[in-house]
C-alpha cells in the first residue's frame, strides 16, 4: 500500500512528487509514468520561458503561481546548477491599432505588481534595433531555461529522498473505495490511500476513469515553431512577444531565445487532431468524433472561426507565418526560418463553449486532479505542487 501514487511524469507531476516528499519524508510515493521517459510531452516541447506573469487576471491562480514560480524556479535552478538567463521580456505594439491593447496590457502588469517600463518607438529601436513597433513594455522579470533539466533535477531529488519512479507504466484504470484507490496499470494494479494526477493531455480521461462524466475536454492545440537559422542567431536579445488578442489563451507568435543559443520562431496554436498530435499528419478519427460530441467544443470552434482560421493559414503557408513575425520584425525573410519540432497544449474546454482561463483542480475524497494546467504551468510547477499538498492535507485533515 502506498500513501500516495502520482499520475504523470511531467514537470508538474515531479514537482508534486518531490514537495509530498519534503513534507512526509516517510510516505511512501510511487509516479507512474506511462512513456519510457520523463518529460516527454508539454515539458519536453515548450518554449522555456520563466514566466513573470504578465497577462493573468489579479488574484487568479495563473497570476500568484506564476509569480511565485518565477522566484522559485530560478532558485532552484542556482541550487542545482541549471543554466538560466532573465533577459527580459518586450510587448510590441506594432501599429497605432494595438497601442490601446498595450496600455490595457501595461496597466494589468502594474495590477500584478510586476516591474514594467513604457516604451515609445524610439526607445524600442534604442533597446531592439531588429525590432520595429509604435510602442513596447519592458518586462524585466521574464528568463529562459531548459525545463527538461529542471523537471530531471526535481526527479533525482524525488528519487534520493527515496521516492519511486515507474516509466512505461501505464494507467488503465482507477477504482476509488472509502479506504484506498486501486490503480490499475498494464503492469499490474497498486493501491494507494491517495491519488494525485498530473495527467496533461490525458487529465479529463482520467478523471473519467473514477466513473465521472468531466464538464470539461481536454482539446489538444498543436504549437508549430521554427528556429531562425544560426546566421540570425543575435537578431533579438529579449524575448519579443506582440499584443495578445484578449480573446484567446494564446500569445501570438513570439521570438524566444533559447539557453543553448539559438531563436525560436512561435507558437502559433492549431486544433491537434490527435491526442498527441505532434505533426500534422498525425490524426485520430476517433479522437476527432469524441472532441466534436462534447457541445463545448464545437462552441468554441464556432466562436473562434476567424482567429482559428488565422491559425491555420500560418499553419500551412511559411509565408504567412513569416507575416506574422515579420509585423515587427520585418528584416526576416523565409531562409530565415529553418524547421523546429512542434509542441502540443492541453487546453481544457467547458461544455459552454468557453476555453478554461485558469488552472483547475478536480477533487473527489482521495483523488486530486490536476485538470487544466497550460502555460505557465512550468513556471508555476512548484507553486502547484504546494498548493496540491495543502489540498491533500485539507481533505485528510477534515475526513
Amino acid at each position: 500500500m502506498y500513501d500516495y501514487i502520482l499520475i504523470g511524469g511531467g514537470i508538474v507531476g515531479l514537482a508534486t512528487a518531490r514537495r509530498l516528499k519534503q513534507t512526509e519524508p516517510q510516505a511512501r510515493i510511487l509516479l507512474l509514468e506511462k512513456e519510457a521517459g520523463l518529460n516527454r510531452h508539454q515539458t519536453g516541447h515548450n518554449s522555456g520561458v520563466i514566466h513573470a506573469g504578465v497577462y493573468y487576471a489579479p488574484g487568479s491562480l495563473k497570476a500568484r503561481f506564476c509569480i511565485a514560480g518565477n522566484r522559485a524556479t530560478r532558485a532552484l535552478c542556482a541550487d542545482h546548477d541549471i543554466p538560466f538567463e532573465v533577459r527580459g521580456k518586450l510587448i510590441v505594439a506594432a501599429d497605432a491599432s494595438e497601442r490601446a491593447g498595450l496600455a490595457r496590457l501595461f496597466d494589468r502588469i502594474g495590477e500584478n505588481g510586476l516591474t514594467r517600463t513604457w516604451l515609445e518607438a524610439d526607445a524600442l529601436a534604442e533597446r531592439e534595433p531588429a525590432v520595429r513597433g509604435v510602442a513596447a513594455v519592458h518586462v524585466p522579470d521574464s528568463g529562459i531555461v531548459d525545463y527538461r533539466a529542471v523537471g530531471a533535477a526535481l526527479a533525482r531529488e524525488f528519487t534520493d529522498a527515496g521516492g519511486e519512479i515507474r516509466c512505461g507504466t501505464a494507467v488503465t484504470g482507477l477504482a476509488e473505495y472509502a479506504s484506498e484507490v486501486v490503480v490499475e496499470t498494464d503492469a499490474g494494479a497498486f493501491h494507494t490511500r491517495q491519488l494525485v494526477a498530473c495527467a496533461g493531455l490525458m487529465a479529463d480521461r482520467v478523471v473519467a476513469m473514477l466513473g465521472i462524466e468531466p464538464d470539461f475536454r481536454i482539446c489538444p492545440f498543436r504549437g508549430e515553431y521554427y528556429r531562425l537559422a544560426a546566421a540570425r542567431g543575435d537578431i533579438v536579445r529579449h524575448l519579443i512577444y506582440p499584443v495578445p488578442d484578449p480573446a484567446m489563451p494564446f500569445l501570438g507568435v513570439h521570438l524566444t531565445p533559447m539557453i543553448d543559443g539559438s531563436i525560436t520562431v512561435g507558437p502559433n496554436a492549431v486544433l491537434a487532431l490527435a491526442r498527441e498530435g505532434y505533426r500534422k499528419t498525425d490524426v485520430d478519427l476517433r479522437e476527432v468524433a469524441a472532441l466534436l460530441a462534447f457541445p463545448g467544443v464545437r462552441r468554441m470552434l464556432g466562436a473562434h472561426l476567424r482567429p482559428g482560421l488565422a491559425e491555420m493559414r500560418e499553419s500551412l503557408s511559411k509565408h504567412a507565418y513569416l507575416a506574422a513575425v515579420r509585423r515587427y520584425c520585418p528584416s526576416l525573410t523565409r531562409a530565415d526560418l529553418e524547421p523546429h519540432p512542434a509542441g502540443v497544449r492541453a487546453q481544457a474546454v467547458s461544455r459552454d463553449g468557453t476555453l478554461v482561463g485558469d488552472f483547475l483542480f478536480v477533487d473527489t475524497p482521495r483523488t486530486l486532479h490536476v485538470a487544466n494546467a497550460p502555460s505557465p504551468a512550468a513556471t508555476s510547477a512548484l507553486p502547484i505542487a504546494e498548493h496540491i499538498v495543502t489540498r491533500l492535507a485539507s481533505a485528510r485533515d477534515a475526513g
